[in-house]
Order: C-alpha cells, then structure tokens, then sequence
C-alpha cells in the first residue's frame, strides 16, 4: 500500500474526492430498508483510507464546513426569523434536556469504569460531535493546580477519548434522527416534511419542481362570437366579476387592436384571457368556443414583484382592488403573494406589506405598466452574488472569534455558529429585499452536499487511523462508553420530545433533536430524507443553543469528575 500512501501525499484532495465518490455510492445501497446515506457512507469510507494515512490542511476542513452552514443559514433565515417567539419554547428545552442529559451520562460511565477527567471530557467532545469541548475541557483541567506531567497526561487524553468516539459519534446520531426516530413516530420524515411544508403555507397550494395545476387558476379561450354582437370590448370585459380580458380579435382573417370602444360583429374571433370561473361564466354570452385558430395565441408573462410603492403597504388586497382604476388593472392579475418565502393566501383581508412579493400574469405590456406602480420587479438569475457572499462569510468567521468570558469559561459560538448566524442575518436581508444578494436553489444545495460530505471525510481522514489505534491500546472500554454517550441521552431527548413537549411531526422533530446535539452529518441526512427546508428552521434554533450548552460541558465534566 505504499504506493497509495505516496499518492495521498502528493495530492491528499484525491483521497477526499476517492471518499466522497465511494461513500455516496456505498451509501445507496439498501440494507434491508436502511440506507447509509452519502454523508455517512463518506465518512466510514474516509476511516479506512485513513489507515494507509492521509495527511490534509485541516483548514480544508474548516472551510467546508463554513461553507454548509453558512448556506444552511442563508436558506433557513427568513422562516428562522418568523419563528423566534412563544413557538421556539420548546427548542429551547429540548437543547437543554440534551445537555444535562449528556453530561450526566458521560460522569456516571466514566466514573463507573474508572476513566479520569481527560477520558471522560474527550468522549463528551466526541460522543457528543462538540469539538469545543477539547478546549474548554483544557482549559479547565490547567487550572486544577496539578502537577505538570498530570495535566499534560489529562489534555493528551481529551484527545485520545475524542478521537475514539468522534466517529461513532456522527455515525450513531445519523441511526437516531433518520432510523429510530421516525419508527418510534410512526411516520417517516419525508412524508411529515411534506404535512409541515403544507402547514405552513396556510392552507395555499405550493407547487414543487416540475408541477402544474391540473386545473389552472387563469386561462386563455377563444371564441367566434354569436351572442355578443353589438357589445363593446369595454362592456364584455367588465360584465364579469372578476373582469375578464379581450387579448386579440380577428375580423376578416384579420388581427384588429382590441381597444376597448371597439364594437364586436357576428363571427369575429376572440382570445379572451382571465380566471377560469369568470371566462366559463362568459362563455355563453359570448359564442362558440374555437379550438384552433391561426394567429390568435399571444405570449404572456408570470413576473414577480418586491413591493416598495408605500401607497399600498399595509393595505388589504381587497381594498387595493377595489380602489384600482380598470385602466390600470386591464389586463393583469394577480396570481400569488409571498413573504419572507411563504405563500400568503390570496384573500380579501390578506395585508400586503412593502417587502411581499407579488407574482402579476399578463401580456407583456400591461405587466410593465403595472409593475412599475407596485415597485422592483425580480430578475432571475442562475448566477451567484459572491460580493454577498463573500461578506456574509466574513462577517460570520468574524463573529465566530469573538469570546465572552464567565469566570474562567469561555463562551464563543465558533467559525460554526458564526456562520450560521451570519447565514441566517443574510439569508432573511436578501429574502427582504431581493434586489441583490442572490443564490440560486442550485448553489444553495451544491454548498450544503459538498461542504457537509467533505466536512466529515475530513474529520475521518484525520482522526481515523488515531481512532482504530487508540483502540488496539486501550481496548474497547471508551469506544463502548463513547456509544452509550452518543445514544442515551438522544434516546431520553427523544422520549422528553415526545411525551413532555409533544413533537408530531416527525420531520421538525428529527431537525430539533439533531440540531440539539450539533449533529451536522445527522442533519445532512435528515435534510435528504426530507427534500425540502422544512427541517432547516427547527435544527437553525436548536443548533444555535447547543453550540453554547455542549460546549459548557468541557469544564462541567472536569469539575463533577
């Protein structure tokens, strides 16, 4: 294996990307009815290659990883905001049952087998996936006033015990929120996802990728009219409630201007345009339908709109279309309205907000006449603003090295938490705006994949072949104790979940519970299973807190020890 070894070290990225191609395929494979998962199936891959040794830039890791989380702010942000309030109570609790769960049940086996501060500390940072602990843990064991050789014998086996149990650690949080979690619900995550998702859209049908209504909510008909000779465009068009459109007529084999004093004729062909109810309503009155005719098609646009006009901030939509002039509004409908990335329903008492983000259907000409009264319209783009991005990673690695002092502990929220928080601040500014600052569905998702799954082949990489020898030396005493660290307290979590605060929903709870234990490799999972955000919001708070209460546990567990 020599050769290998050679290989990795003259270029470690093609360990990485040897991990990441193999991990993601052993994690397809079917187990029954489990599956690995690519995130996990990386990381035991990473193990192994990291017995022929593997030296990589530990600042690949931390590079990664500011990548995942940033994004999973970003994406999260505005839903995270919205739901800060009496609703996070639970969150709350739920970090905080998992920490003094975990700090308990690492004294007590610890004390049961007879490991000292330095064992015990290192499986709390590893079981438990806080590599924070390392250093608190530390830190409090320098200031026991031992003696030299006993404090560096003790921070050497905060080391050993981490890199016994890291692994294990991800891999056992993984089996708990995506395999025994969603039995002991009952339910799977993915069906739950789609429920909350449903939930949260009060009620507004929301349509993923690649769908469309069987029954559209606007259509085109044309007619050859019979029943409506004599009549204006202007009078046919307002004689329906709502009103609908004369897009394009036909005389003579013809296309004549639809303006609105021009007086229908026997046979002129019609394309008229509005809500379905008001165009069949009309249908009579009008003729006979035609089902082809040349020329008659016209090509409309869906474009969305930020609101900024103040005239229409805090104003119902009901009022707005009660109040709008019919020159104005000919022509154009309004399809959906969106805060903060949540589909608002399309009622009269809705309050539209400057902010909102109004989607108008139309021809091209009347939603340019429109869209400049209501304020910016939105336009796509597949491109990244990396100017955003960029100073939203800044700022939250800058956030990370800021440390508050309580006594002798230390409290920072890390180049994680930062991150995070900067993700979430950013993400929610861009959702108000969105004028600038964009991200793409498609950037988003490749920088979680990437920076999650190369996260954890890193850590698998670097701690693997310590891990496996650390083991042959000390025996399986704190691998075992490590296992039970890692499950008992997410088990007790769970049940408390469960029972005390009363999570349903298999998939907000699977976020909460990993986001709890700081499990990035879990949540990973949980997001797949998922296929949607849904997860992201309750993980966002829990993680949070957990990078502050996991990290106290370094010199609790040295101080009860």
């Amino acid at each position: 294996m020599s050769w290998l070894h050679e290989i990795f070290a003259r270029a470690p990225e093609i360990a990485l990307f040897l991990c990441l191609a193999v991990g993601y395929r052993i994690g397809k494979i079917n187990f029954g009815k489990f599956q690995l998962g690519g995130v996990a199936g990386s990381l035991l891959v990473a193990v192994l290659v990291s017995q022929v040794g593997v030296n990589v830039d530990a600042g690949v890791k931390s590079v990664l990883f500011a990548l995942f989380i940033y994004a999973v702010g970003y994406e999260s942000g505005p839903q995270f905001f919205n739901s800060l309030g009496k609703q996070s109570v639970r969150e709350i609790l739920l970090a905080v049952v998992l920490a003094a769960t975990g700090l308990l049940t690492a004294v007590l086996l610890a004390r049961a087998t007879g490991l000292d501060k330095g064992l015990a500390a290192g499986i709390a940072a590893g079981a438990l996936t806080q590599s924070a602990i390392i250093g608190t843990a530390g830190d409090a064991i320098a200031k026991l006033g031992l003696a030299p050789d006993e404090v560096k014998l003790l921070q050497a086996n905060v080391a050993v015990g981490y890199a016994v149990t890291y692994v294990f650690g991800s891999f056992g949080a993984i089996i708990v929120c995506v395999n025994i979690l969603p039995k002991f619900m009952g339910r799977g995550i993915r069906e739950d996802a789609i429920a909350a998702e449903t939930a949260m859209q009060a009620g507004v049908q929301v349509l993923g990728p690649g769908q469309q209504a069987a029954l559209p909510q606007l259509v085109g008909r044309v007619y050859r009219v019979t029943a409506a000779v004599g009549r204006t465009v202007a009078d046919v068009e307002q004689s329906s409630s709502p009103p609908i459109t004369i897009e394009r007529v036909k005389r003579g084999g013809k296309i004549v201007e639809a303006v609105p004093s021009f007086v229908l004729q026997k046979d002129d062909i019609v394309l008229v345009v509005g809500r379905r109810t008001a165009v069949l309503e009309q249908a009579a009155k009008l003729g006979r339908e035609q089902f082809g005719e040349e020329g008659m098609d016209v090509a409309m646009l869906r474009t969305d709109v930020v609101v900024s006009n103040e005239k229409l901030n805090n104003r119902s939509l009901g009022d707005l279309a009660a109040n709008v002039k019919p020159d104005v509004r000919h022509g154009v409908y309004v399809v959906g309205i969106t805060r903060m990335g949540k589909a608002l329903p399309m009622a009269q008492e809705t309050i539209v907000q400057n902010g909102d983000v109004v989607t108008v259907f139309g021809s091209e000409k009347d939603t340019a006449r429109v869209t400049s009264l209501i304020g910016h319209v939105i336009t796509r783009s597949e491109k990244t603003d990396f100017v955003y991005m960029g100073a939203g990673l800044v700022v939250g690695l800058l956030i990370g090295l800021i440390t508050l002092r309580i006594g002798s502990i230390p409290l920072t929220l890390g180049s994680g938490g930062g991150a995070l928080l900067s993700g979430l601040l950013f993400g929610w500014y861009r959702a108000r705006k969105q004028t600038f600052g964009a991200m793409p569905g498609g950037a988003v998702q490749i920088l979680k994949d990437l920076g999650l799954a190369g996260f954890v082949v890193v850590v698998g990489l670097s701690s693997g072949l310590q891990a496996v020898e650390t083991i042959k030396q000390h025996g399986f005493t704190i691998f075992l104790v490590g296992v039970a660290v890692t499950i008992i307290p997410m088990i007790i979590t769970m049940l408390i979940g469960r029972y005390v605060l009363r999570y349903n929903n298999t998939a907000i709870f699977a976020g909460a519970l990993a986001g709890s234990r700081s499990a990035n490799p879990a949540f990973g999972e949980v997001l797949d299973k998922a296929e949607n955000s849904v997860p992201t919001v309750p993980f966002a708070i829990t993680y949070a807190l957990a990078n502050v209460l996991l990290t106290l546990l370094g010199p609790l567990v040295v101080a009860f020890m």
